[in-house]
């Protein structure tokens, strides 16, 4: 059901992440998150891919904007109770790009935002002939984001892709300057094995993120395993949207072929179970119906 979003999200999530790992499912619009939140989640990440891929039915190339994103945002943090935090690319654009993302992002309700330094139009962070920003330039969009933000809470976490371009060491320097920026937290891209996370946890003394994609140039990884290595915060980015994606095209498939959608109603959510999910039976949904359907009187 629609509620205001959380007040000082960001704050909610710290203290989360000074007492446990957090682990963080991908979401890419306000039902996915919904669901999410019902099987348990305590926090949740936006994705930019999924946003990308679902709004547009595009690769993940910065063609999605920051109105784009600041929107699928707000729909999220309205309808869910727990902290999330959003891709925002590269910042769409330069230094003062960045200052009104923040502004933007922060506003739509997040917990906080990962900014990352490959050069625009980026590309995934698990595919080749990526270009990183000279390391002085992505200073200073930490610095201009961190002076964006109205809750100093909110969460700046800096994202390098520095791995797959200039190696693990250059890609630590970076992170250590991104820290001595501003940064809150450190989300090192394209990491290709447990002893990188390890020695990418050696060097940093920040709250770390890792990436647990599939099929990229991460190896899977355990929660448990990321939790023994000292990371604060997991992301699955894109699991469920790669899992919905296998249903759609069997249901579509099987409709097209066959005529008839009578072989998937075991596969299906009932309208109960719809209705349930989106709090459309719930006591404040029908309380908001009878006061607007209430008969007037004078």
């Amino acid at each position: 059901m629609l509620r205001p979003a959380l007040e000082s999200p960001g704050s909610i999530l710290r203290r989360m992440m000074s007492e446990r790992t957090v682990l963080m499912p991908g979401v890419f619009n306000a039902i996915s998150a919904v669901s999410a939140h019902k099987a348990g989640a305590k926090a949740l990440y936006l994705s930019g891919a999924g946003i990308t891929n679902a709004s547009l039915g595009v690769p993940d190339i910065a063609l999605a904007t920051l109105t784009e994103f600041a929107q699928q945002a707000a729909n999220v943090t309205q309808v869910v109770p727990v902290p999330v935090v959003s891709d925002a690319d590269t910042g769409f654009g330069e230094s003062l790009n960045v200052m009104r993302t923040v502004i933007e992002m922060e506003r739509s309700g997040l917990a906080g935002i990962h900014l990352e330094d490959q050069l625009s139009p980026k590309r995934c962070g698990h595919l080749d002939g990526k270009t990183c920003i000279p390391r002085i330039e992505m200073e200073r969009k930490i610095r201009a984001a961190v002076d964006s933000r109205r809750d100093p809470s909110f969460l700046i976490v800096a994202r390098t892709d520095a791995r797959g371009v200039e190696g693990l060491g250059s890609s630590i320097d970076r992170a250590k300057a991104y820290v001595q920026a501003g940064a809150n937290a450190v989300f090192p891209e394209g990491l290709e094995s447990e002893e990188e996370f390890e020695a990418f946890r050696s060097a940093i003394d920040s709250p770390l993120l890792a990436n647990m994609t599939e099929f990229g140039k991460t190896p899977l990884i355990s929660f448990k395993r990321f939790k023994e290595m000292g990371y604060q915060m997991v992301i699955f980015p894109m699991t469920a949207f790669r899992v919905m994606l296998q249903a759609l095209d069997e249901t579509y498939g099987e409709l097209l072929s066959t005529g008839t959608q009578a072989g998937l109603l075991d596969k299906m959510r009932t309208r109960k179970e719809l209705y349930d999910r989106i709090d459309g039976d719930s006591p404040q949904f029908e309380r908001l119906f009878a006061h607007l359907f209430a008969p007037y009187t004078a």
